[in-house]
């Protein structure tokens, strides 16, 4: 299998299919997300991380309990990251969600800006 992060193209954006609802309601299971290799963020961006060898869709945080990466449903524990070898792998820029997925049964397209 190809791994989208480490082709020759890793500066151009690509998309994945989120699988599970670890960041549920936000990004629900099947969506589709866009996402711009980088390798920094800030806090509150969501990201594709690779910690320990395993990647992670996650949002990132940094405050005064340290930098973590964290899931929006509350059944999935926060991974601190003090201590584990990690480093950023992109930044979801969009976010699509399919007919089904929708109470209009339209297509929704939704951005993220981050300051």
């Amino acid at each position: 299998m190809n791994d989208p992060l480490s082709s020759c193209s890793n500066s151009e954006p690509f998309a994945l299919q989120v699988i599970g609802d670890s960041m549920e309601p936000e990004f629900p299971d099947e969506c589709v997300v866009v996402i711009e290799p980088a390798d920094w963020c800030q806090h509150g961006m969501y990201v594709m991380a690779l910690v320990e060898g395993v990647r992670w869709f996650r949002q990132y945080r940094k405050d005064d309990e340290g930098e973590r990466l964290i899931a929006l449903n509350d059944r999935y524990p926060p991974i601190d990251l003090a201590g584990l070898d990690w480093k950023m792998e992109g930044i979801i820029m969009q976010r699509n969600l399919g007919r089904h997925q929708t109470e209009s049964g339209r297509r929704e397209v939704k951005h993220y800006k981050y300051d």
